[in-house]
Protein backbone atom coordinates (compact mmCIF):
# COMPACT_ATOMS: atom_id res chain seq x y z
CA UNK A 1 0.00 0.00 0.00
CA UNK A 2 2.98 2.30 0.92
CA UNK A 3 4.61 1.61 -2.33
CA UNK A 4 1.21 2.07 -4.38
CA UNK A 5 0.80 5.45 -2.68
CA UNK A 6 4.39 6.50 -3.11
CA UNK A 7 4.43 5.64 -6.91
CA UNK A 8 0.97 7.79 -7.36
CA UNK A 9 2.54 10.95 -5.57
CA UNK A 10 5.46 10.64 -7.72
CA UNK A 11 3.11 10.17 -11.01
CA UNK A 12 1.34 13.64 -9.65
CA UNK A 13 4.34 15.37 -9.21
CA UNK A 14 5.84 15.13 -12.44
CA UNK A 15 2.30 14.87 -14.20
CA UNK A 16 1.32 18.23 -12.17
CA UNK A 17 -2.27 19.24 -11.57
CA UNK A 18 -3.80 17.96 -14.63
CA UNK A 19 -2.63 14.11 -13.46
CA UNK A 20 -3.99 15.37 -9.72
CA UNK A 21 -7.25 16.56 -11.09
CA UNK A 22 -7.34 13.04 -12.94
CA UNK A 23 -6.54 10.80 -10.24
CA UNK A 24 -9.39 12.50 -8.20
CA UNK A 25 -11.60 11.74 -10.95
CA UNK A 26 -10.68 8.30 -10.68
CA UNK A 27 -11.05 7.97 -6.91
CA UNK A 28 -14.48 9.13 -7.17
CA UNK A 29 -15.47 7.41 -10.30
CA UNK A 30 -14.56 3.82 -8.83
CA UNK A 31 -16.40 4.78 -5.66
CA UNK A 32 -19.91 5.21 -8.59
CA UNK A 33 -18.98 1.87 -9.90
CA UNK A 34 -18.75 0.29 -6.04
CA UNK A 35 -22.13 2.53 -5.35
CA UNK A 36 -23.93 0.75 -8.51
CA UNK A 37 -22.60 -2.63 -7.78
CA UNK A 38 -23.90 -2.49 -4.52
CA UNK A 39 -27.31 -0.88 -5.73
CA UNK A 40 -27.92 -3.66 -8.26
CA UNK A 41 -27.18 -6.36 -5.92
CA UNK A 42 -29.55 -4.70 -3.27
CA UNK A 43 -32.18 -4.77 -6.18
CA UNK A 44 -32.16 -8.23 -6.71
CA UNK A 45 -31.08 -6.48 -10.69
CA UNK A 46 -30.97 -9.83 -12.85
CA UNK A 47 -32.52 -12.62 -10.02
CA UNK A 48 -36.09 -12.76 -11.15
CA UNK A 49 -36.48 -16.56 -11.01
CA UNK A 50 -39.24 -16.05 -8.66
CA UNK A 51 -40.53 -13.43 -10.75
CA UNK A 52 -40.74 -15.61 -13.74
CA UNK A 53 -42.32 -18.20 -11.93
CA UNK A 54 -45.47 -16.03 -10.69
CA UNK A 55 -45.68 -14.78 -14.35
CA UNK A 56 -46.01 -18.29 -15.61
CA UNK A 57 -48.94 -18.93 -12.72
CA UNK A 58 -50.45 -15.89 -13.73
CA UNK A 59 -50.30 -16.49 -17.43
CA UNK A 60 -52.23 -20.38 -16.50
CA UNK A 61 -54.92 -18.54 -14.89
CA UNK A 62 -53.59 -19.87 -11.30
CA UNK A 63 -53.43 -16.21 -9.39
CA UNK A 64 -53.64 -18.03 -6.13
CA UNK A 65 -50.15 -19.46 -6.97
CA UNK A 66 -48.93 -16.06 -8.64
CA UNK A 67 -49.58 -14.30 -5.53
CA UNK A 68 -47.73 -16.79 -3.43
CA UNK A 69 -44.57 -17.05 -5.50
CA UNK A 70 -44.63 -13.42 -5.87
CA UNK A 71 -44.50 -12.87 -2.13
CA UNK A 72 -41.11 -14.54 -2.32
CA UNK A 73 -39.35 -12.35 -4.67
CA UNK A 74 -36.80 -9.82 -3.23
CA UNK A 75 -36.93 -7.74 -6.55
CA UNK A 76 -37.19 -3.66 -7.15
CA UNK A 77 -39.69 -5.24 -9.76
CA UNK A 78 -41.82 -7.16 -7.29
CA UNK A 79 -44.09 -4.12 -6.42
CA UNK A 80 -44.38 -3.10 -9.91
CA UNK A 81 -45.93 -6.85 -10.60
CA UNK A 82 -47.90 -6.86 -7.60
CA UNK A 83 -49.95 -3.75 -8.65
CA UNK A 84 -50.28 -5.62 -12.15
CA UNK A 85 -51.80 -8.48 -10.72
CA UNK A 86 -54.18 -6.15 -8.47
CA UNK A 87 -54.88 -4.63 -12.03
CA UNK A 88 -53.26 -1.29 -12.61
CA UNK A 89 -53.72 0.18 -16.02
CA UNK A 90 -50.51 -0.65 -18.19
CA UNK A 91 -49.91 2.78 -18.98
CA UNK A 92 -48.85 3.00 -14.96
CA UNK A 93 -47.03 0.34 -15.02
CA UNK A 94 -44.74 1.43 -17.52
CA UNK A 95 -44.31 4.79 -15.56
CA UNK A 96 -43.36 2.52 -12.27
CA UNK A 97 -41.13 0.48 -14.19
CA UNK A 98 -39.55 3.75 -15.72
CA UNK A 99 -39.30 5.51 -12.19
CA UNK A 100 -36.99 2.34 -11.22
CA UNK A 101 -35.15 2.40 -14.35
CA UNK A 102 -34.23 6.08 -13.68
CA UNK A 103 -33.33 5.18 -10.21
CA UNK A 104 -31.05 2.35 -11.03
CA UNK A 105 -29.45 3.98 -14.00
CA UNK A 106 -28.60 7.69 -12.14
CA UNK A 107 -24.85 8.06 -12.17
CA UNK A 108 -24.66 6.68 -15.96
CA UNK A 109 -24.48 10.27 -17.32
CA UNK A 110 -21.38 10.84 -14.47
CA UNK A 111 -19.59 7.85 -15.98
CA UNK A 112 -20.28 8.83 -19.60
CA UNK A 113 -18.41 12.30 -19.14
CA UNK A 114 -15.88 11.18 -17.12
CA UNK A 115 -14.97 7.94 -20.26
CA UNK A 116 -15.10 11.11 -22.48
CA UNK A 117 -13.50 13.88 -21.16
CA UNK A 118 -10.57 12.13 -19.17
CA UNK A 119 -8.79 11.38 -22.56
CA UNK A 120 -9.21 14.72 -23.34
CA UNK A 121 -7.85 16.29 -20.28
CA UNK A 122 -5.58 13.84 -20.47
CA UNK A 123 -4.14 15.22 -23.81
CA UNK A 124 -5.04 18.78 -22.57
CA UNK A 125 -1.94 18.16 -20.01
CA UNK A 126 0.09 16.80 -22.86
CA UNK A 127 0.01 20.01 -24.35
CA UNK A 128 0.64 21.96 -21.71
CA UNK A 129 3.64 19.80 -20.78
CA UNK A 130 4.48 20.09 -24.80
CA UNK A 131 5.06 23.28 -24.36
CA UNK A 132 6.79 24.05 -21.07
CA UNK A 133 9.22 21.46 -23.07
CA UNK A 134 9.75 23.97 -25.55
CA UNK A 135 9.93 26.70 -23.73
CA UNK A 136 12.79 24.91 -21.61
CA UNK A 137 14.25 23.88 -25.15
CA UNK A 138 14.34 27.35 -26.31
CA UNK A 139 15.60 28.81 -22.78
CA UNK A 140 18.62 26.66 -23.43
CA UNK A 141 19.75 28.34 -27.02
CA UNK A 142 22.35 26.78 -28.54
CA UNK A 143 23.49 24.57 -25.80
CA UNK A 144 20.84 22.52 -26.89
CA UNK A 145 20.38 18.66 -24.45
CA UNK A 146 18.78 16.30 -26.51
CA UNK A 147 17.74 14.77 -23.03
CA UNK A 148 15.61 17.54 -21.89
CA UNK A 149 13.62 17.43 -24.61
CA UNK A 150 13.06 13.56 -24.60
CA UNK A 151 12.69 14.20 -20.94
CA UNK A 152 10.02 17.08 -21.20
CA UNK A 153 8.49 14.88 -23.93
CA UNK A 154 7.61 11.85 -21.91
CA UNK A 155 6.58 13.50 -18.82
CA UNK A 156 4.09 15.34 -21.07
CA UNK A 157 2.87 12.40 -22.59
CA UNK A 158 2.23 11.07 -19.09
CA UNK A 159 -1.03 12.79 -18.60
CA UNK A 160 -2.54 11.32 -21.56
CA UNK A 161 -1.74 8.02 -20.73
CA UNK A 162 -3.33 8.53 -16.93
CA UNK A 163 -6.53 10.08 -18.90
CA UNK A 164 -6.45 6.63 -20.72
CA UNK A 165 -6.33 4.76 -17.55
CA UNK A 166 -9.28 6.54 -16.29
CA UNK A 167 -11.34 6.80 -19.28
CA UNK A 168 -11.11 3.19 -20.34
CA UNK A 169 -12.51 0.69 -17.13
CA UNK A 170 -15.01 3.24 -17.00
CA UNK A 171 -16.20 3.48 -20.61
CA UNK A 172 -16.40 -0.46 -20.30
CA UNK A 173 -18.45 -0.68 -16.30
CA UNK A 174 -20.75 1.84 -17.94
CA UNK A 175 -21.11 -0.56 -20.95
CA UNK A 176 -21.64 -3.44 -18.61
CA UNK A 177 -24.29 -1.68 -16.37
CA UNK A 178 -25.87 -0.16 -19.22
CA UNK A 179 -26.30 -3.79 -21.16
CA UNK A 180 -27.93 -5.55 -17.82
CA UNK A 181 -30.42 -2.66 -17.63
CA UNK A 182 -31.28 -3.31 -21.27
CA UNK A 183 -32.06 -6.84 -19.92
CA UNK A 184 -34.14 -5.23 -17.16
CA UNK A 185 -36.55 -3.74 -19.20
CA UNK A 186 -36.95 -6.29 -21.84
CA UNK A 187 -37.97 -8.37 -18.88
CA UNK A 188 -40.38 -5.56 -17.53
CA UNK A 189 -41.87 -5.00 -20.65
CA UNK A 190 -42.36 -9.18 -20.98
CA UNK A 191 -43.97 -9.11 -17.74
CA UNK A 192 -46.07 -6.06 -18.34
CA UNK A 193 -47.36 -7.51 -21.34
CA UNK A 194 -48.34 -11.03 -19.70
CA UNK A 195 -50.11 -9.32 -17.12
CA UNK A 196 -52.37 -7.24 -18.82
CA UNK A 197 -52.84 -9.60 -22.06
CA UNK A 198 -52.15 -13.45 -20.64
CA UNK A 199 -52.86 -16.46 -22.48
CA UNK A 200 -55.36 -17.83 -20.27
CA UNK A 201 -58.07 -15.86 -18.32
CA UNK A 202 -57.71 -15.95 -14.27
CA UNK A 203 -59.98 -17.90 -12.68
CA UNK A 204 -61.31 -15.48 -10.46
CA UNK A 205 -61.33 -12.35 -13.24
Amino acid sequence: MTTLMTSLSQIAALGGPVVLILLAVSVLTLALMLYKLWQFRASSVGRHHALRQALIAWDDGNTAKAHDTLATSKSYLAPLIADGFASAPRARLTAEAEARFAKLESGFRAMDTVAQLAPLLGLFGTVLGMIDAFQSLQSAGSQVDPSLLAGGIWVALLTTAVGLAVAMPTAVALSWFEARMDVERVFADMAIQTICAPKTRPADA
